[in-house]
């Protein structure tokens, strides 16, 4: 699977990793020791995340149903909270600077490519 900015048509992430079962959405990025770039995670349904147990920053992408961007939080840090959104049904996780390179501004939508299980 594949993230991209339909705004902008800017590939933010060649491989999307799924978490849409209760324990792919509990264990997400935990106790890993990177995130390569060129990664996301896609955590559906969710409406915010938290950083415990992780040893690096990442950003992160609020989306509502219509996979449009609601808030973007760039460079969160280990052992933090994500803020709530309004509208927020899923989070996408990209690494650290991912943001800023690819030019995510809220208000913008995204697609993922040969997405095949989607929660409703």
């Amino acid at each position: 699977m594949e993230l991209i900015n339909q705004s902008n048509g800017i590939v933010i992430a060649e491989k999307v990793i799924p978490a849409y079962s209760f324990f792919k959405r509990l264990k997400g990025l935990m106790f890993t020791s990177s995130f390569p770039e060129g990664y996301a995670v896609h955590i559906q349904p969710c409406r915010s995340i938290h950083t415990y147990f992780m040893k690096y920053e990442i950003d992160v992408l609020y989306l509502n149903d219509d996979y449009e961007i609601v808030a973007a939080e760039s460079y969160v840090r280990p052992g933090e909270i994500g803020k709530h959104h309004k509208g927020t049904t899923s989070v996408i996780e990209i690494p650290a600077g991912t943001i800023h390179k690819t030019k995510i501004e809220p208000g913008q939508t995204v697609q993922i490519k040969n997405l095949k299980e989607r929660v409703s």
